[in-house]
């Protein structure tokens, strides 16, 4: 491909050459032709050596020229022919839209609804008003361009169908690419992607960027410099920038979290105190809703520097606690009950068996410490917390079986001197 165009690449360049170099050369040889002392001479030499702007007709117009043509219309003065054209124009216009959006739309809905994307099922539907609107902006500009009218007349029609064009085009691409980012969105939540959370984030920002894109296009086609006009705004943008720097590192903190994707939609999060339920991750804040319903928006430079612990993933459930026993309580006793414990729990199908600890750790002030730890194997809260609660009737059965007395703090107070038999030990 690339040895077939270098050279007619090489070939145009060198037409232009040659065509540059025979105007100079026949704008000298007009300049020498003058006779000195004739300035009506010489202004003609200067008009001459002068280059001609002109302007190549657009597509539009080499279609209105084609038709005046079949109609051998040739006259530069309106005419009854011309009106009739013009209407003409109009009116195929409005019958192609009606052909347009109730026949061959239709169609491909229909051909739509038989694939196994659903894609085209967003996308047919979202170009429909945007190619009626082009078939429609097409025949008022045709029709307009028929008719002869003034040079300043003329100059705003091509302005206006600069710009009619630019924006129902861009229309159609924006709409286009709103139905590709939310088709991508259902993707990412039916595979329960975690890019899913941040598809709405993701799809204000290239929105924007994609409007943004489409403006500056327009105004360059309109004949400004896109570039000039931006250097003009650096001034204007760095003192924006400075008066909305919160706003900017907000910003950047929804970048950070939708980079690493601490968390989604729906998960519970504690973020610093805060603890609850995520509600929305916006560009600038994220909206929680805490244990007692209570709405908390934290902004986003706030969630990327704060530690963050997500409730919602946990893997298992680790339980560890401590009981105590009376003093009274036997080694031979201690021993039994520490066994018939650990059996209790070993026998729950729902606890990892790997991870059983009983023992009889520590002589307390007023109790023998029995320290247990088990996992649940599932994560979800309300199964982990009724195996505990099973657990813990077995265990209370089990030491009431044994005879044994659960500890509570107790203190004993010992009185000496002459009067002390007279006082009975008290407990508290």
């Amino acid at each position: 491909m690339l040895r077939l165009i270098l050279p007619l690449v090489r070939s145009w360049s060198l037409s232009v050459v040659l065509l540059a170099l025979s105007l100079q050369a026949q704008s000298a040889t007009a300049a020498q032709a003058v006779p000195a002392g004739n300035p009506a001479a010489e202004a003609a030499a200067v008009n001459l050596a002068k280059p001609v702007a002109t302007r190549a007709p657009d597509l539009l117009e080499h279609m209105v020229d084609v038709v005046l043509q079949l109609f051998h219309v040739k006259t530069g003065e309106n005419t009854t022919t011309h009106f009739v054209i013009s209407c003409l124009f109009l009116a195929g216009a409005i019958l192609l839209r009606r052909f347009v959006t109730t026949s061959i739309f239709n169609l491909l809905k229909r051909l739509a609804s038989k694939t196994e994307t659903t894609l085209d099922d967003k996308l047919f539907p979202a170009l429909e008003a945007p190619v009626a609107s082009f078939v429609m902006v097409t025949g008022i500009f045709a029709a307009l361009k028929v008719l002869k009218l003034s040079e300043t007349v003329d100059r705003s029609i091509g302005y206006g169908s600069t710009v009619a064009f630019s924006l129902v085009i861009f229309w159609g691409l924006l709409r286009a690419f709103n139905a590709v980012l939310d088709h991508a969105a259902e993707i990412a939540k039916e595979r329960q992607m975690g890019v899913a959370a941040f598809m709405p984030w993701i799809k204000k920002t290239l929105v924007a960027l994609f409007v943004v894109i489409g403006v500056l296009i327009t105004i360059q086609s309109l004949g400004y410099n896109v570039s000039t006009i931006l250097s003009g705004l650096g001034i204007g943008g760095l003192a924006f920038a400075l008066a909305a720097q919160d706003t900017i590192a907000n910003l950047f903190g929804s970048l950070v979290v939708a980079i690493d994707q601490p968390f989604k939609v729906g998960e519970t999060v504690k973020v610093g105190a805060n603890i609850g339920t995520v509600e929305d991750i916006g560009l600038r804040s994220t909206k929680i809703r805490l244990v007692d319903k209570s709405l908390v928006v934290i902004p986003n430079k706030l969630v990327s520097s704060e530690a963050i612990t997500n409730l919602s993933r946990f893997t298992q459930r680790r339980f560890e606690q401590v009981i105590g026993l009376t003093y009274n309580s036997t080694p031979d006793q201690l021993a039994l009950i520490v066994d018939d414990i650990r059996q209790l729990i070993l026998r729950e199908t729902a606890v990892d068996t790997n991870s059983v600890m009983v023992y009889f750790r520590d002589f307390s002030a007023s109790s023998l410490d029995l320290w247990i730890v088990y996992v649940a194997k599932s994560p979800d809260l309300q199964q982990s917390l009724a195996l505990k609660q099973r657990v813990n009737l077995e265990v209370m059965r089990a030491v009431a079986a044994r005879g044994l007395v659960f500890a509570y703090p107790t203190s004993v107070l010992q009185l000496e001197g002459p009067n002390a038999k007279q006082i009975a030990p008290t407990k508290s």
